[in-house]
């Protein structure tokens, strides 16, 4: 395990998990729901990413799914959130309730979503569990400091900004459920 591979398979999942792309989202989710609690989340993606980086592709097995329709569904749900972001239409409905919406869809497949997962199983096929374990629990405290710090960066941002930014980064999270859609349906379709 190098210094190298570590800050590469952390950037990797830093740019794959995008939680400061998903702050606007995140915002929104948060006053729907009324709080989130920042720690579950946390702990219960990183319990996700770590389940995945040791039998992702085998528990994909026994339920019959591979990676690929993995990968698919969690592109339509996070195409779905991208569209309630740049239409202002609301296809989640909160209950008011922090600890309904901290599994799904906060947890999963928002911070630990299926692309998230993908790239956990592709990174395993690369590099040793060490490095890519050391990245994962980076990437949980950077998690948890993001959402913990949701009311400050609310605050500096304001209303129009983050009006701004949750437009832009819907279009954004359109782009990538797109993407990840695009690379994976061709296997499916026979």
């Amino acid at each position: 395990m190098t210094l190298d591979e570590i800050l590469t398979v952390s950037f990797t999942l830093f740019a794959v998990i995008d939680i400061i792309g998903s702050i606007p989202l995140l915002l929104s989710l948060k006053e729907k729901m009324g709080g989130i609690n920042e720690m579950k989340a946390s702990l219960i993606s990183g319990a996700l990413m770590i389940f995945f980086l040791f039998v992702g592709e085998k528990f994909l097995g026994i339920l019959g799914v591979d990676v690929k329709s993995f990968a698919v569904g969690g592109s339509i749900v996070i195409f779905i959130l991208g569209l309630e972001m740049v239409l202002g239409i609301e296809f989640f409905k909160g209950d008011a309730d922090p600890k309904s919406g901290t599994v799904v869809p906060i947890a999963f497949p928002l911070i630990a979503g299926s692309g998230t997962l993908t790239t956990i199983i592709s990174l395993r096929a690369n590099y040793s569990e060490w490095p890519v374990l050391v990245g994962i629990l980076i990437n949980v405290i950077f998690v948890y400091l993001v959402l913990h710090s949701l009311d400050f960066i609310q605050r500096i941002l304001g209303k129009a900004g983050m009006l701004a930014i949750r437009k832009f980064f819907g279009v954004v999270l359109l782009a990538i459920a797109v993407k990840i859609f695009a690379s994976n349906v061709g296997g499916l379709i026979k």
